[in-house]
């Protein structure tokens, strides 16, 4: 059976420096942690934008919310370790 590659989203809109903050420290531990990164700005879906229009940079891993606003290595840690 393959290994799943852990997948996680980045809810964002452009211009956003907490987004950009939140984005540059993923990607410094992705070859690390070895997760994937999907961005999705909210800007381009009224839903999306409604639902975390304050909330972002919001990660999700496994339909759940990781952290929001500021980026936590702890809970991203303990999240991929479940």
């Amino acid at each position: 059976m393959p290994i799943l590659t852990p997948h996680l989203i980045v809810y964002y809109r452009d211009g956003c420096h907490l987004c950009e903050q939140v984005v540059a420290s993923l990607f410094q531990l992705q070859k690390e942690l070895g997760y994937e990164i999907e961005q999705i700005d909210i800007d381009t879906n009224p839903v999306l934008r409604e639902r975390y229009n304050v909330d972002v940079p919001v990660v999700i891993y496994q339909g759940e919310v990781v952290f929001y606003h500021f980026f936590d290595e702890v809970e991203l840690r303990k999240s991929l370790a479940t």
